[in-house]
């Protein structure tokens, strides 16, 4: 706690909010090649507040721009293996011009703080400053030792930023044994009696390819049965439509039986209609999450109407789950067939740990104090975070940034979409829990 100009004592649950409008209103846009304003500003701004209450962080720039900073607090028993809380300040682009308001301007209304990066994942940023903040200032210390990670370049994989502090700074991360970041710990209203929280255990791996067929250049008024064009895009089709088969990893096995006890009712993932029916918002998060998956994503020919190419491209996303690495590659180049070239454009690994533990626990419990009828659950992430970096190093990841929220709202949507939003009330719920789950963890 500190003394406001008013001489009110300032907690944590004061601050977070204007750290996260604070946070939204620096443009972090990743364009995944550089031209961007990188984070630099945002790392600047994070070491500052820091500093103000005396931990001594530091920033490190792995490319022009691209900065991430690092701290660590001492915990009353620096002999216990250490925590690691970190997030990403980077932002997906956004088009001011779908916004119902600025997305890089913070504002509230309806009860949310509304901008690009608030529930992605600056809020979680925000509330680990108020958290850290109120605790420094008040001279709690935590039971052991926090790293404290505000990374770049999460949105394009994290070369520039997780990536880079793990294979050139891991003396940072000395000692740590567990991590939470982001995804996790968001909440899904069963019932007036019954609230679960999804805690991230799992996430698929990633590969983003680029796709090539040759074929044979010549005049758009000729006939030619060696279009790049038309070789590419049946090739995409195929790709794009195919139904990918059910594959019921421990960690979604463990959630649905989680959900079917919550709900009373059987889900049976050889009947995904009828399962993701009763999901409601969270119904495409869990359904990514039940079948390896390969989305087209961007196509690339020609350079005037009345010439066909000699090459054609796409660019594609592929989504593996754990221990299905082998069964994507065979299914995807069988797909693609003889004809497509594929080359890697970005991979990175899948992940899977068990839902149990002191840390475990202590969620848990801080959720449950704050919410009489909370549950955590296990649930697995379609996509990826800088967890994939950091469990090189050993560390045990889970995605725990924890929001309560009206059951209202789409929350999958919010995640790279136009009037990304975030309650104000969950905000200063995630401070609490947050702030407890340190006591504890």
């Amino acid at each position: 706690m500190s003394e406001s100009s008013t001489g009110r004592t300032v907690s944590g649950e004061d601050e977070v909010v204007d750290l996260c409008r604070d946070l939204i209103r620096i443009d972090t846009s990743n364009y995944g090649d550089h031209s961007g304003p990188g984070e630099r500003k945002a790392a600047e701004w994070v070491a500052e507040k820091l500093a103000e209450v005396g931990l001594e962080p530091q920033i490190f720039e792995s490319h022009k721009g691209r900065a991430s900073t690092v701290a660590r607090i001492e915990g009353e028993d620096p002999s216990r293996p250490a925590l690691l809380i970190h997030g990403h300040t980077d932002v997906v682009p956004a088009n001011a011009a779908d916004w119902t308001y600025d997305p890089f301007a913070g504002e509230i209304a309806d009860g949310c703080v509304w901008g690009r990066g608030a529930v992605d994942m600056k809020d979680m940023d925000a509330m680990t400053l108020a958290v850290v903040r109120d605790r420094m200032r008040s001279g709690r210390k935590p039971p052991r030792d926090i790293v404290l990670a505000f990374l770049a370049d999460e949105e394009a994989g994290g070369i520039y930023g997780a990536r880079h502090l793990v294979d050139k700074h891991p003396g940072l991360f000395e000692g740590v044994t567990e991590a939470i970041g982001e995804v996790g710990g968001f909440s899904f209203t069963v019932n007036e009696n019954l609230r679960l929280y999804l805690v991230e255990t799992a996430q698929k791996g990633m590969h983003w390819m680029r796709l090539t067929v040759e074929g044979t250049a010549g005049h758009g008024s000729m006939t030619n049965s060696d279009n790049a064009i038309t070789e590419l895009c049946e090739a995409v089709g195929r790709l794009g439509r195919h139904q990918w088969p059910v594959r019921v990893t421990k960690t979604v096995r463990s959630f649905l039986d989680e959900l079917s006890d919550a709900l009373g009712t059987p889900l049976d993932p050889d009947n995904m209609d009828a399962t993701l029916a009763k999901l409601g918002g969270i119904a495409k998060m869990v359904g990514a999450t039940l079948r390896n998956s390969a989305a087209p994503t961007m196509l690339g020919a020609g350079y005037k109407v009345n010439v066909i190419p000699g090459q054609a491209t796409a660019h594609v996303d592929g989504r593996f789950l754990p221990g299905y690495e082998d069964e994507f590659f065979a299914d995807l180049d069988r797909i693609l067939g003889p004809r497509v070239k594929r080359e890697d454009v970005h991979g990175d690994k899948a992940l899977e740990t068990d839902f149990d533990g002191r840390l475990v626990d202590a969620m848990q419990g801080a959720l449950k104090a704050e919410d009489p009828i909370a549950r955590a659950v296990p649930y697995m992430l379609s996509g990826g975070t800088d967890a994939k970096s950091f469990d090189d190093l050993g560390i045990r990841c889970f995605g725990f940034a924890p929001l309560q929220l009206p059951p209202e709202l789409d929350f999958a949507g919010m995640f790279h979409g136009v009037d990304e939003r975030v309650p104000v009330d969950g905000l200063k719920f995630g401070v609490r829990v947050l702030d407890r789950f340190i006591d504890n963890a």
